[in-house]
């Protein structure tokens, strides 16, 4: 999911919501399976290169290839293998617990080794957390 993307609808949802400034977080409690959540996730991974997949009973990830200078710097600087090029993946995964249903998003380069298991490099970044959180308060959930 290029994430670019997905700023101007947070944008929109957010234009749309009342204006209180969530918590930076890439976490959510919702009180029922946050259904409209995961089926704005997947729409909004259909662009050139992505790739959307259910990855577990409640793990669905994102991938997408990047531009060729990130690709070269991933795989320059993290020993990557250069014929399976490196990918961001978004991960949204949900959990049932006693107050419902808690999501959390994981964002991370993977680039693969010629051996080995691929090298996980973790995103941080205070906009993506802050857009996390209005789209998971949009949507019901409180940002945890």
């Amino acid at each position: 999911m290029s994430l670019f993307r997905l700023f101007p609808a947070l944008a929109l949802i957010v234009a749309c919501t009342p204006q209180d400034v969530p918590p930076s977080t890439r976490s959510a409690q919702f009180q029922e399976f946050p259904k409209r959540l995961f089926e704005t996730f997947e729409i909004s991974c259909d662009g050139p290169g992505e790739r959307f997949e259910k990855v577990g009973n409640s793990a669905f990830e994102c991938s997408e290839f990047l531009p060729p200078d990130t690709t070269a710097f991933l795989i320059l600087n993290y020993d990557g293998y250069p014929q399976d090029l490196p990918q961001s993946v978004m991960r949204m995964t949900s959990t049932k617990n006693t107050g419902g249903y808690r999501v959390d998003a994981e964002l991370y380069f993977n680039v693969p080794q010629k051996s080995g298991p691929a090298v996980k490099v973790p995103v941080e970044s205070k906009t993506l957390d802050k857009a996390l959180s209005a789209l998971y308060q949009a949507m019901g959930g409180s940002p945890t």
